[in-house]
């Protein structure tokens, strides 16, 4: 039988990488996998761009770069995207949290009415062959005040519309990853993974 083949996934996030392994596991209906994940935690440069899919491309082309072409690599970019400012913060979220804290992006928003949001995760895969595939899965929601954990990101303070009033941060992981964003960015990867060959 042959070895399940290794699949990377950049990232140094310890939680990220659970919870990816988590939704690309087996269900009942999946045959089992003919792959492992392993993480890389590579730097990878950001570009600086608006537009989602490019900087998600960017990321995996540097990490194919990295890994040599023939490893099966991938990887994710979130963002989070207010209605009232036309989608920023968007992919610099990370950093406005970094600089700000949740508090003070959560105050962003308060002279306006709209608190509406959306959730955006860009998966790029590379497979074995050199080929570039995008997944992406979006989550619409409003911003609140600070409820939950505080250990994930923005998510104590994102509401999705389908979570019966709790942030990501309240709700229970098996949950979240049905509606997340990605959660849905990567059902449609491991339907991929499952389903054509790497």
């Amino acid at each position: 039988m042959q070895a399940p083949k290794e699949i990377v996934f950049v990232t140094g996030n310890a939680n990220k990488l659970k919870e990816v392994k988590m939704i690309l596991a087996p269900s009942e209906s999946d045959p089992t996998p003919s792959f492992t994940i392993i993480n890389e935690a590579l730097d990878l440069d950001e570009l600086q761009d608006v537009n989602l899919e490019a900087i998600a491309l960017a990321k995996c082309k540097q990490a194919v770069a990295h890994l040599g072409e023939g490893h099966p690599v991938f990887v994710e970019d979130t963002a989070l995207r207010f209605d009232e400012f036309n989608g920023l913060p968007g992919a610099y979220i990370k950093w406005f949290l970094k600089s700000m804290g949740l508090e003070k992006i959560v105050q962003m928003l308060q002279p306006f009415e709209n608190k509406g949001a959306e959730a955006v995760t860009t998966i790029v895969y590379c497979d074995s062959k050199g080929q570039y595939h995008t997944f992406q899965g979006i989550t619409r929601g409003i911003i609140v005040d600070s409820r939950g954990p505080t250990t994930f990101g923005w998510d104590s303070i994102f509401q999705p519309l389908e979570s019966d009033e709790k942030t990501y941060a309240e709700m229970e992981k098996k949950d979240k990853n049905l509606i997340s964003q990605r959660g849905r960015a990567f059902a449609q990867l491991k339907d991929f993974l499952y389903h054509h060959s790497a």
